[in-house]
C-alpha cells in the first residue's frame, strides 16, 4: 500500500510545445537539477516526422531521457518523450499510447495528456506550454488549476513561435508567464516546497 502510494505522489511536469519547442526544452532542462524528484514529460506537438528529442536531450540533462513506450512506468528524475502520431494518457501510474485521434489539422495531444493527468494522477501537476503553432493544451489548463495544479506559459517574446503560449495565456488559466530559464526556477521552487499549492 505504501509503495503504491509513493509511486504516484511525486510531481509531474508536462512540457507541451511544437515549432521552436526544442529551443525552450534545452533552455529549461539546463536549469533543472537531476535529483529534484519530478517526472518531466515532453509532449511535442508532432504530426508526421519522427522525434529526435530522445537523442538530443541526453546531452542537455543528467536525467535519463526515454522515448515513451506502451506501459512504461512514470518515475521521478526522468525525462519522457512522446512518440509521434500517438495520443498519450496515464493510467495506474503507466503511460498508455493510442493511435492519434485527430488525423487532420493541428493535433490535440497536449490537451489529451493534460486531461488524463487531471483524472489519473494523484501528485502535483505542473503544466507548461512553450513555443509552438496553434493552441494545443490551452483547453486543458483550467482543468489543471481546478485540481490544484500549476500552469505556466513561456513568455511569448522569448519563444521562437509565440502562438501556443499566447493561446495558453488567452485561456485565462495561467499562473505564471516566464522565460524558459525562469520556468525552470519556478519548477524547482514548486518541487521543493512543502505545500506547493499554497499561495498559488
Amino acid at each position: 500500500m505504501t509503495t503504491k502510494q509513493s509511486s504516484k505522489d511525486f510531481p509531474v511536469v508536462c512540457l507541451g510545445g511544437s515549432a521552436g519547442g526544442l529551443d525552450a526544452y534545452i533552455r529549461l532542462l539546463k536549469h533543472l537539477p537531476a535529483d529534484m524528484g519530478v517526472a518531466v514529460v515532453i509532449v511535442n506537438h508532432l504530426r508526421t516526422v519522427d522525434t529526435r528529442l530522445h537523442e538530443i536531450l541526453p546531452g542537455i540533462t543528467q536525467m535519463p531521457v526515454q522515448l515513451i513506450t506502451e506501459g512504461l512506468e512514470l518515475r521521478p528524475n526522468h525525462v519522457f518523450i512522446i512518440p509521434p502520431q500517438r495520443d498519450l494518457r496515464v493510467q495506474a501510474g503507466q503511460f498508455r499510447l493510442e493511435p492519434i485521434s485527430k488525423t487532420r489539422g493541428w493535433s490535440d495531444v497536449i490537451t489529451i495528456f493534460l486531461r488524463s493527468l487531471t483524472e489519473h494522477w494523484d501528485g502535483q501537476l505542473i503544466a507548461v506550454i512553450v513555443s509552438g503553432y496553434d493552441g494545443d493544451g490551452a483547453d486543458a489548463l483550467c482543468g489543471i488549476k481546478e485540481v490544484g495544479g500549476i500552469t505556466i506559459a513561456q513568455k511569448p517574446e522569448t519563444a521562437v513561435q509565440p502562438d501556443m503560449p499566447a493561446s495558453a495565456i488567452a485561456s485565462g488559466c495561467i499562473d505564471f508567464v516566464l522565460s524558459p530559464e525562469d520556468i525552470a526556477r519556478e519548477i524547482v521552487r514548486i518541487a521543493s516546497a512543502d505545500q506547493p499549492t499554497v499561495g498559488i
